[in-house]
């Protein structure tokens, strides 16, 4: 069974009361359908600004974050957990809409062939704006280049989270980062790692140049097999976005040209090159290495 969560903080959502009693769907109605969009399509899921979220753990993020919960969904089953009780209460007293849930349905949206989810979410996407990444001294950012794997996003995302990373950009055409197969690969690191997409690099290197303008001594460090430095002779210790291409194609020609360097991990075997989140985890990996060695050396 789950540990039962911390006490929740949850921002109230601004559309919704309390709800006193839970709505029933019981049948692929309307409703049903709606949430169902939201699992597998992309571009209605954007358009509504939603998302499941899926499991304790990102659950118990969700209401530890700054997010807007705008409904839980509930199984219409006997015997609930301590940990769902207090995790229902916790969303409307926030004022998330409540919605009864038959036990078949609610398996469909848990997306698990085994017993229905006691709950999931539906939890507003935050906006797309680079000034929700906290820049500092330290700052560690990755920037995907038109990712194509879901899955690799979600890894990526809990590597940054894992390793010292303060958040990532996602550029041009790309796997949605807010897909229910990314949100389970980060297993709640999405929830608490601020993710911006945009449409281009333009966005980005308008950004990087603002923050260099602003004094912040940022620089770009591309991954490429061909890099004409070994990740461990690169200073990983100052503000770094870390770019990493697509899976296929690697970088596009505009990354590579505002790249002020080019790494590359030495390897071993016959392998040319490693999958991208393995990459980007090692490379993540150098730059903790780094920041801590120059930490205990300044102590």
């Amino acid at each position: 069974m789950p540990q039962e969560p911390r006490p929740h903080r949850t921002r109230p959502a601004s559309s919704t009361k309390p709800a006193s009693n839970a709505k029933a769907v019981s049948t692929r109605n309307a409703t049903f359908q709606y949430w169902e969009t939201l699992l597998g399509n992309r571009t209605k899921r954007n358009r509504a600004g939603e998302m499941v979220v899926q499991g304790v753990r990102p659950i118990n993020l969700v209401l530890e974050s700054d997010l807007e919960v705008r409904a839980v969904l509930i199984t219409h089953a006997h015997g609930r957990s301590t940990w769902a009780s207090e995790t229902i209460a916790a969303a409307q007293a926030a004022g998330a809409a409540s919605w009864l849930v038959a036990p078949e349905l609610m398996v469909e949206l848990g997306e698990k062939e085994e017993e229905p989810p006691e709950l999931l979410l539906i939890v507003a996407i935050p906006a797309d704006d680079l000034s929700r990444l906290p820049v500092s001294s330290d700052a560690l950012f990755v920037a995907l280049d038109r990712p194509a794997s879901p899955g690799n996003i979600g890894s990526i995302v809990r590597s940054v989270d894992a390793l010292g990373g303060h958040g990532i950009i996602v550029t041009g055409h790309a796997a949605d980062p807010y897909d229910p197969r990314a949100l389970r690969a980060s297993t709640g690191s999405a929830i608490m790692t601020p993710t911006v997409r945009l449409p281009s690099i333009r966005p980005a290197l308008e950004w990087i140049e603002q923050l260099r303008a602003d004094g912040v001594d940022i620089q770009i460090v591309g991954t490429d097999e061909d890099g004409t430095h070994d990740v461990w002779d690169v200073d990983l210790t100052k503000p770094t976005l870390l770019v990493t291409g697509n899976e296929h194609s690697g970088m596009s020609a505009a990354w590579k040209e505002a790249c002020d360097v080019l790494t590359r991990i030495p390897m071993t075997g016959h392998a040319s090159s490693l999958n991208a989140a393995n990459a980007t985890a090692a490379i993540l990996y150098e730059a903790t290495r780094q920041r801590r060695t120059a930490g205990h050396s300044g102590d």
